[in-house]
């Protein structure tokens, strides 16, 4: 394996998430109440060398509401701005060649929840192949991940969480271009029986959903609602995130809600688990 760097994918619109994402890109979403940025960067950092500028080993892509990430970057990683259109998970890797100049990389999504980070993800990787972390499908909420080798029986199906190590000399011949890792990479390593799962059991959450979002709160949480201390809840909260700066009134009573915005603009987002 050569050195290591460490990419958090933070560029994607969040449509499925809105109309929270309106206010605030899916990556500063905060999740226990941090960031979801924050969380990325704090399991990529467990797993890198310490060196006095974080930005020669770590990197963000930015794409909806690139002000606000390179803001809540703020020197902590170097930023790829994705401009006029996302690059997708490939591209976003391509257009950052020169930065990982040679090195193999581990990658996460800034919107998967992940309490046990990494959890061994690195342990005896070989640098050769891609390797993913997986859990069981139907291992908390997510969608499913089919690796089946190209022969022998199938493995039991597992779902992809948002992380992955990758060797450079799979990642060099990538472009900036509109392209995600699956189609241009990773189907090819299966199809061959090169794709290296790693499996999991971590409660891990993709937040890209108001329910999911809300389930990875409520995990954080213990199950309690999670309040940020800046804002300002007279009325009562169950299963709840209340956003800094957002406001629930005397006699209001949610239940299983993200309430956002401020005092004249308030956003109540149902995020209810379905069935």
């Amino acid at each position: 394996m050569t050195a290591l760097a460490g990419v958090v994918l933070a560029a994607g619109a969040g449509t499925r998430l809105a109309p929270l994402t309106h206010l605030r890109p899916k990556a500063l979403c905060p999740v226990g109440g941090r960031p979801l940025l924050d969380h990325a960067l704090d399991r990529l950092a467990a797993v890198l060398p310490t060196v006095a500028d974080p930005r020669h080993h770590l990197a963000v892509n930015a794409h909806a509401h690139a002000a606000q990430v390179l803001g809540a970057v703020a020197g902590r990683a170097h930023v790829s701005v994705e401009a006029p259109v996302a690059l997708g998970t490939a591209g976003a890797l391509g257009a950052l060649r020169s930065w990982l100049d040679g090195r193999d990389l581990v990658l996460t999504n800034a919107d998967a929840w992940l309490p046990a980070g990494l959890d061994g993800l690195l342990d005896g990787w070989d640098g050769e192949r891609c390797r993913l972390l997986v859990v069981p499908e139907g291992h908390g909420p997510g969608d499913p991940l089919h690796a089946a080798p190209a022969a022998g029986p199938p493995p039991p199906a597992v779902r992809y969480v948002g992380a992955c190590a990758l060797p450079w000399r799979l990642v060099r011949d990538l472009h900036p271009e509109p392209t995600g890792l699956f189609e241009v990479l990773w189907r090819a390593e299966r199809d061959a029986g090169r794709l290296d799962l790693h499996l999991s059991l971590q409660a891990a959450v993709d937040c890209g959903t108001p329910a999911r979002y809300l389930a990875a709160n409520l995990a954080a949480s213990g199950g309690r609602s999670v309040v940020d201390p800046r804002a300002r809840v007279e009325g009562e909260v169950e299963r709840c995130v209340v956003w800094d700066g957002a406001v629930v009134d005397a006699g209001e009573h949610l239940v299983d809600v993200v309430r956002a915005g401020d005092e004249q603009h308030r956003l109540t987002v149902g995020a209810a688990a379905p069935g």
